[in-house]
């Protein structure tokens, strides 16, 4: 069983690694046709730039701020959608009022909220952290109230049986039986804050890498709006990478697997 796993993984790093040549490969390629650097400049020449880039602190600076905005974002989106899943999940009354609006709200675009957002509460830090909360939040809930609603209702009934309730019941039973789910949320919620921080960083300003790339676009720096995006990039694979790894770091999380 071990072995199986082994292999699965090590199969799929393996494709992850053959999509990236094959991407790699049809961009080097497309450069050598169009031949217009400032069109589309070819992987060597981002890479040179960005290596440059990654030498002065300036870069490391930007990356830290993207990546503060964007985690803080999602926690905060995070600690209000969980227990408004829960709530949704034990009120027919208050999801049937909520749930209608809060769908609704989805239509509305990241970059339309940033600026009210500035109205309401200025310039800074938390403007973007709202935003990429509000962005991350319904993803966050979704998960989360798709788990309660799965949860098997023996595992429930016998643990009614037992005396859990209320609290307990959650704490024990329902929200450990539901983490999978809020992981899920969460893998979605870390990816989008990271377009929240950029789009919020766009209108608001700040020092991060979406101001680096609305300053690179000023001035058609090509060669380096290819090498933030391609930091984004990373930035997001790297932090869905270690939500995956917490994940199955978890001991909760094994134990439901292996049922």
């Amino acid at each position: 069983m071990v072995s199986g796993v082994f292999l699965l993984r090590q199969s799929s790093g393996l494709l992850v690694l053959y999509g990236l040549l094959l991407a790699l490969l049809g961009w080097a390629g497309a450069a050598a046709l169009i031949s217009d650097p400032f069109m589309l400049p070819s992987p060597q020449m981002v890479i040179f730039r960005l290596i440059q880039d990654l030498s002065t602190p300036l870069l490391w600076h930007s990356i830290g701020q993207t990546a503060l905005e964007a985690c803080l974002g999602c926690l905060l989106g995070a600690v209000i959608a969980i227990p408004l899943a829960y709530l949704f999940f034990k009120s027919r009354i208050i999801a049937g009022v909520l749930s209608p609006s809060l769908a609704a709200s989805q239509a509305i675009p990241a970059v339309a909220l940033a600026p009210l957002l500035v109205l309401w509460v200025g310039y800074g830090l938390l403007p973007i952290v709202l935003l990429c909360a509000l962005i991350v939040f319904f993803p966050i809930l979704v998960s989360t109230l798709s788990g309660l609603k799965n949860l098997d209702e023996d595992i429930i009934s016998a643990a009614r049986l037992d005396g859990a309730g209320g609290w307990r019941l959650w704490k024990d039973i329902e929200f450990p039986l539901t983490m999978p789910s809020v992981f899920a949320g969460l893998r979605s919620g870390f990816t989008l804050s990271i377009t929240g921080a950029v789009v919020g960083e766009f209108v608001m300003g700040g020092s991060g890498l979406g101001s680096r790339l609305s300053a690179q676009a000023n001035v058609v720096d090509v060669s380096g709006l290819f090498g933030t995006i391609l930091v984004l990039c990373i930035l997001a694979a790297t932090l869905y990478g270690s939500l995956v790894l917490l994940e199955n770091q978890s001991p909760t999380v094994r134990a439901i697997r292996t049922k």
